[in-house]
């Protein structure tokens, strides 16, 4: 059996709740003929007598009203799609949705979503800060359009790309004994001493276990765990203990690099998006411009 046109759907529904296939017609932009025509054709397709047709007007009958009912969710669920067809629509038009590691939300991607918005002062941005694995989830799961993530890899489910590099830091507060030391510190001594720390599921953190467990001397020692690289320096300078951070955080004067021989702490950061999938709009404008800013210095 094949299923009515949508328009006969319509029809019936609106004859049930005039009384008329006359101002049913009239709303749906038909002549009162046409409308008979399409009943009478939805009638021998579902071998069933939808409405009972009188010179007083005319009114469902039982399995009319049965088959109203249904025409009615099949109707709603159609308007839901179309509805949210054109959400989706209007979001890719005019939004971006960003998800972003903490360094890179606090130090670069203000700049890139700057200069995108100069571009296109209408375009809706939105941007997430989180941890590395959190954001790399959103881009996984479509509810960011692009992340930006400090963790080394590898994004299962993601396509990646090199956006910029950093390199981390061991710092100490000025009254600490690593401020005043006159020697690299070695990795035993790092791993052995208790450290301020991101959570985890941090780029930050990923990378210093992975750096330690390559000089061989297994990951960090938490003193600490914090939620942001703000909350990190912060516990340093107020005397919490040393901690790992981007070189792009250290800028207070009260917090004092401390060299580490034998361990190294660079990394690159990457744009990640859901693998087989091309990055178009205002996605691929924010990535452009990203590795171009980052070529550039």
């Amino acid at each position: 059996m094949t299923a009515p046109e949508l328009d006969s759907l319509r029809l019936l529904v609106l004859v049930g709740e005039l009384g008329s296939i006359g101002q049913a017609a009239v709303v749906l932009g038909m002549t009162r003929p046409s409308a008979g025509k399409r009943l009478s054709f939805v009638e021998r397709r579902l071998g069933l007598v939808l409405v009972d047709r009188t010179r007083r007007g005319s009114a469902l009958t039982p399995d009319g009203r049965v088959v109203t009912g249904w025409a009615q969710r099949v109707l709603a669920e159609l308007d839901g799609l179309l509805d949210g067809a054109q959400t989706l629509r209007n979001r890719h038009e005019t939004g971006l949705r960003i998800a972003a590691s903490m360094t890179l939300a606090e130090h670069l991607v203000p700049r890139w979503v700057g200069e995108l918005n100069r571009a296109h002062p209408s375009l809706h941005l939105g941007l997430e800060v989180t941890n590395s694995d959190r954001a790399a989830e959103l881009a996984r799961a479509g509810k960011a359009d692009i992340g930006f993530v400090e963790s080394p890899g590898p994004f299962a489910g993601l396509t990646s790309r090199k956006v910029a590099v950093d390199h981390l830091v061991v710092v100490a507060a000025r009254n600490h004994p690593w401020a005043r030391g006159r020697r690299p510190l070695s990795p035993a001594e790092l791993a052995s001493t208790p450290l301020v720390v991101r959570e985890h599921g941090s780029g930050t953190r990923e990378t210093v276990d992975i750096a330690l467990r390559k000089a061989g001397v297994g990951p960090v020692k938490p003193l600490l765990e914090l939620g942001s690289a703000s909350a990190v320096r912060n516990a340093v300078i107020a005397g919490a203990g040393p901690a790992v951070i981007s070189a792009l955080d250290v800028a207070d004067h009260e917090l004092v690099p401390v060299a580490v021989e034998g361990v190294d702490f660079g990394r690159v950061l990457h744009a990640v998006w859901p693998e087989g999938r091309r990055l178009t709009g205002p996605a691929a404008e924010l990535l452009a411009l990203a590795v171009r800013r980052s070529s550039g210095g």
